[in-house]
């Protein structure tokens, strides 16, 4: 990933950039390398400027994180909806998670550390945001199905988030388990197909949440 040198940022759209920047550059690393081996380090040294410079913009690593959470989060969103008229809410959601492994990847660890390491205001504004995206995305997914009224559209997307987060990594198992799957026949299933296995559940929600009214 190419470097770059930043002088000082004083004015407050300068300072916009700084921030800009060193989310491109988290996104970027951890596309490229998954969440988990993305140091602090390596984002200030592709940003170009010093550790200590990256946390005046965000405190921890993992307030950069969630920052990206919300971030990704908003695109997959905008791609949900855009999916809806013509695949249905199932498809929509299991499709767009699947298009999204950054996303996917980020919620795996969000709720196991991210949380764990940032500001009680960072915190809170993280939360916040959440939830507006997961109510405007609601409503929407309410509106195109004749099945789900909002709140169990809410539902619907928050336990698809919760799928993902524990799918993903099944789904994308490190080289060691790869290894062991192509080693061990008979331990193979373990190795999940993540679009299948979404899309699966995800109808079994939307179908049976309208049951328990």
């Amino acid at each position: 990933m190419a470097q770059s040198t930043f002088v000082r940022a004083r004015r407050p759209e300068h300072k916009q950039q700084r921030r800009e920047a060193i989310l491109a550059a988290a996104r970027e690393l951890a596309a490229e390398s998954g969440v988990r081996n993305v140091s602090l380090g390596d984002i200030a040294r592709a940003v170009g400027i010093a550790k200590s410079n990256v946390v005046r913009y965000f405190g921890t690593r993992e307030e950069i994180y969630l920052e990206l959470v919300l971030d990704c989060g908003r695109e997959w969103a905008d791609d949900v909806r855009r999916r809806l008229p013509d695949d249905g809410v199932v498809d929509a959601l299991a499709r767009a998670f699947d298009e999204h492994p950054l996303l996917c990847d980020l919620l795996s660890h969000s709720a196991t550390s991210f949380e764990h390491n940032v500001s009680v205001e960072a915190a809170a504004t993280f939360k916040r945001t959440l939830l507006v995206q997961l109510r405007e995305l609601s409503a929407a997914i309410a509106e195109a199905s004749a099945e789900l009224t909002e709140s169990e559209a809410q539902e619907v997307v928050t336990a698809a988030a919760g799928l993902a987060t524990a799918l993903y990594p099944a789904a994308n198992p490190p080289p060691t388990l790869v290894e062991v799957y192509a080693r061990n026949p008979d331990l193979a299933g373990a190795h999940v197909a993540f679009l299948p296995a979404m899309t699966r559940a995800i109808s079994a929600l939307v179908a049976g949440l309208p049951s328990l009214r």
